[in-house]
């Protein structure tokens, strides 16, 4: 094992990455075999196109959602509203551009606004006034679904669709673009380009930097003379501003938004991050663990409902790898302590 970590190769894509590929890459094969043994009256076939479209369009919006609680979650700290944070941008852009005319454009930089408000609150309230992370993040969820609701009256909103007449359907191909008979990725594409952007700000900038020795000891930073507050607040815009660019894609994939919803997708983005080797307890963060994660935890999503079985399930299974992966994490920390 010591040479495996050691080989040149490994060391610069990291151990935990090869060995959550290698997962990724198993769970996949899995579901190969299985789906057709445990679905076999609907002639389910795992190995297909649509399969892994469907996959790669979850993991896109998944994905930003992810990427933004990892800067959280580096700095010690945790955000429980990112997806109702993502439907309530949803909810008021897609109201602007259905009922007022607003121009498409001003509504998707409109979903993005709304993410970095709730940021941009959620970092002064736990930095300047002191209010804990967990606490705070509760209080900005239910006053995002609640907003959301308002706004929209409680109805739903559904954002136009691909062949909608007054041309605002192209928003779609920034999900998935169709060029002849096939039916390409552009929302995984665009995901693994925000990935990179995120990997050089946490790996190859002051601000990164920073984040990640806040979450290390964050008395000795503040004691070296580095303004804490300011990194951290800016973790938690980072974080929103990423919850509003989620939004874009959710409503690319699914097109309907309802009011007073994600809850779910909370535990799920905070599974995929720390599931690819982001420590709870911060200073510890991997920008392309968390990719892999997201990607782990949507197959595992398409994998199951392939197999025919309730989303449930894939609760009680991210359940069950958050337990371990958090307690391998303490176990780590402890051999090297």
């Amino acid at each position: 094992m010591d040479k495996i970590k050691e080989n040149a190769f490994v060391k610069k894509i990291g151990f935990n990455s090869l060995v959550l590929f290698c997962i990724l890459i198993l769970l996949y094969i899995l579901f190969a075999v299985l789906v057709p043994i445990v679905n076999p009256d609907a002639n389910a076939n795992f190995v297909t196109w649509a399969h892994i479209l469907s996959a790669m369009n979850y993991a896109c919006f998944m994905g930003f959602l992810s990427l933004g609680v990892t800067f959280v979650i580096a700095t010690g700290g945790i955000d429980f509203s990112i997806g109702p944070v993502m439907f309530c941008a949803a909810l008021i852009a897609g109201y602007q551009l259905t009922m007022n005319g607003w121009p498409l454009v001003l509504c998707l930089v409109l979903c993005i606004l709304v993410g970095t408000a709730f940021g941009t609150l959620n970092g002064l309230l736990v930095t300047y006034l002191g209010l804990p992370s967990f606490i705070t993040s509760m209080a900005s969820m239910m006053i995002a679904k609640g907003l959301g609701s308002v706004f929209t009256k409680t109805q739903p909103v559904s954002w136009p669709q691909l062949t909608d007449p007054s041309g605002n359907g192209w928003y779609r191909n920034l999900v998935r673009l169709q060029v002849g008979g096939v039916t390409l990725p552009t929302g995984l594409v665009i995901l693994l380009i925000g990935a990179v952007i995120c990997a050089i700000i946490l790996n190859k900038t002051k601000a990164g930097r920073y984040i990640l020795c806040i979450g290390s000891n964050r008395e000795a930073v503040r004691l070296s003379g580095v303004n804490t507050k300011g990194w951290e607040t800016l973790a938690y815009i980072l974080c929103g501003t990423l919850a509003g660019i989620a939004a874009i894609f959710y409503v690319g994939v699914y097109t309907t938004v309802q009011p007073g919803l994600g809850d779910t997708f909370n535990n799920e983005a905070i599974a995929g991050c720390v599931m690819g080797g982001t420590s709870m307890t911060g200073g510890v963060a991997s920008i392309g663990g968390t990719l892999i994660g997201v990607l782990i935890m949507a197959l595992l999503q398409e994998g199951i409902m392939t197999m025919g079985l309730q989303i449930n399930y894939q609760y009680i299974i991210t359940g069950l790898i958050v337990l371990v992966v958090v307690y391998a994490d303490l176990r780590s920390r402890r051999r090297r302590n």
